[in-house]
């Protein structure tokens, strides 16, 4: 594959005894783009994620993350990677300072205080500095998590519902964010959401996973009329009731 992708999966596969999660996924994200990982509730989507994070190991098949194996240099690989997901919540008994300061230590960046400034203001979180974390609001958990997830600038931004719970000016706005740090950062983004809107306005390309296999690619606005969808949504609902049978693209 080119050079210039940040993300490339090959062949992944994940069993649990006779249950098969992922089942030959492969694809790949290249710098600044935004790549949607969708599918319904069971389709594979989680546990690709959770092996791209090293949380889950692999029964076959590779992940590389900006020209690094994964498997064969994992702190090195996970160091240029970051993520933000609703069902991950950051230390409840911490404050907002103090849990941006644990990991900007933990992944080591550079000017610590200074890079919490810029990512307080930019996620608007000056006024929760000192707040604990576990009192916060859901919008305001996860302006907090993306904000952990920006700590690092990583070439690899992992994001499950970014703007869940977040009021519709402020999700533009961090859509907006998220996309500027993408082509400002040479970044690759795999995003996973449920708001098919929200996909079709920001990703580049779309991966409909079902049964654990890449049923559907392609460009968000135009993919749904080739597979006889009037849009995104309906073919979401299209792929979950009639698990197509295409290619995968």
């Amino acid at each position: 594959m080119p050079s210039d992708f940040v993300l490339t999966v090959s062949n992944l596969c994940k069993s649990y005894h006779d249950l098969v999660a992922v089942d030959g996924v492969s694809f790949a994200v290249g710098a600044g783009e935004i790549v949607g990982l969708l599918g319904p509730n069971g389709a594979g989507k989680t546990t690709t994620v959770n092996m791209i994070l090293g949380v889950l190991e692999p029964s076959a098949g590779s992940i590389v993350i900006d020209g690094i194996d994964l498997q064969k240099h994992r702190s090195a690989a996970l160091s240029c990677t970051n993520f933000s997901a609703v069902y991950a919540a950051l230390p409840g008994n911490l404050s907002v300072e103090e849990n941006l300061r644990v990991f900007g230590l933990l992944y080591e960046v550079p000017d610590v205080a200074r890079r919490i400034e810029d990512l307080l203001v930019r996620f608007d979180l000056v006024r929760f500095r000192r707040a604990k974390a576990g009192v916060l609001s859901s919008g305001e958990q996860t302006r907090l998590t993306l904000a952990k997830a920006f700590l690092n600038r990583p070439k690899l931004l992992l994001l499950d519902e970014p703007t869940a719970s977040i009021d519709p000016a402020t999700a533009r706005e961090i859509r907006a964010t998220i996309r500027a740090f993408a082509i400002e950062n040479a970044s690759a983004v795999l995003w996973t959401s449920h708001n098919m809107y929200e996909v079709e306005e920001v990703c580049h390309r779309v991966l409909f996973l079902s049964h654990g296999r890449v049923l559907l690619e392609g460009d968000p606005k135009r993919l749904p009329h080739e597979n006889g969808a009037a849009n995104l949504e309906d073919l979401f609902v299209k792929v979950a009731r009639e698990r197509l049978h295409a290619g995968t693209g």
